[in-house]
């Protein structure tokens, strides 16, 4: 708009020069000629009238702006949410976000974390009893669920979700279930992919099709693999123990449908993408390519990886350095 507005404040410079010529020759014109005299002053209106016609359209360029454009002005609007949902990925449930909701509570905000139907529980329980509901459950029916519960809440939240959690909190905010959003090492939607081999074989025994609609319960190594690559497996064991509860397979399954595809040339509201550098299942470049995706330059999209750390970095050691810097920037937009 601003290339077309200067080009007609050309124009009318170059009328207001036409007219101002076009006066001098009327001047010389009426000691010699009256009629010449006439025929200038209709000039002139004409002139006068293409320029009164020239400012009323600028006018009307500048009041004029595309939805778009009004959209842009509300989505970096200072976030005004109190109230944050945490959304746990895979293989996890909502025990896993209980020191980023005492962290975050302490600093004034409330927390949620609610679990993926069939979820809720002791993970050595479920690990136990294992809900073969689990074999139906999919990608959108969780997102679904979720959405669901963050319409119950007195406010629109912030939302921070990990892994497939990650991916969910992006659909999420799509939807406009959020006031942000932050996306922990998220899981690819439809469109991303990575070529790294620990892509392939850390997600291969959840989605592999021979397994059918098994309940998924990977053992210890395999969590040692595909979550904490940087840890002893004696350290593994313990948050093995401590976290890991049964899955569905048709969670991942299903989560790279059409359906559950991000229209990322869409505005959006704050969203930051974090991921580890040492993340085997979602390696930090497929993150990277998840933040690029993005296209709205109106949009505010933020990308940090974090050294050092794998698909844990939740709940691995230094977990405190990545929820301040989650809170520095939910505070900072």
């Amino acid at each position: 708009m601003r290339f077309f507005c200067l080009r007609l404040g050309g124009y009318i410079r170059q009328l207001i020069i036409e007219n101002q010529s076009s006066t001098n020759l009327t001047l010389h014109a009426e000691e010699t000629d009256s009629i010449t005299s006439t025929t200038s002053r209709w000039y002139r209106t004409c002139i006068m009238t293409r320029i009164a016609f020239a400012l009323l359209f600028i006018a009307t360029v500048a009041m004029w702006r595309p939805a778009s454009a009004q959209h842009d002005a509300t989505i970096n609007t200072h976030m005004k949410s109190r109230t944050i949902v945490f959304i746990h990925g895979l293989f996890q449930n909502p025990k896993s976000w209980e020191t980023w909701e005492a962290f975050f509570k302490q600093a004034g905000y409330k927390c949620y974390a609610p679990a993926y139907p069939y979820h809720e529980g002791e993970p050595a329980n479920l690990r136990e009893h294992p809900d073969p509901r689990l074999k139906k459950l999919t990608y959108l029916q969780v997102v679904d669920y979720l959405a669901a519960f963050i319409d119950s809440l007195p406010e629109k939240p912030i939302i921070i979700g990990h892994s497939i959690g990650g991916q969910m909190v992006q659909n999420l905010l799509a939807m406009g279930k959020a006031e942000a959003a932050i996306a922990i090492n998220p899981a690819p939607t439809r469109g991303l992919m990575s070529f790294k081999w620990s892509f392939y074989r850390a997600n291969m025994p959840t989605i592999n099709p021979m397994a059918g609609n098994s309940v998924c319960m990977p053992n210890v190594d395999w969590f040692h693999y595909a979550f904490c690559n940087t840890m002893t497996l004696e350290e593994t064991r313990t948050a093995y123990e401590e976290y890991f509860v049964p899955e569905s397979r048709n969670i991942p399954r299903t989560s790279r449908s059409k359906e559950a595809a991000i229209d990322f040339a869409k505005p959006h509201l704050p969203l930051l993408i974090v991921a580890g550098e040492k993340d085997h299942i979602i390696p930090a470049s497929l993150n990277k390519k998840n933040y690029e995706a993005y296209k709205d330059t109106g949009s505010v999209t933020d990308f940090r990886v974090f050294p050092g750390r794998t698909h844990f970095i939740c709940s691995q050691p230094g977990w405190e350095e990545v929820a301040t810097y989650v809170k520095e920037w939910i505070e900072k937009n």
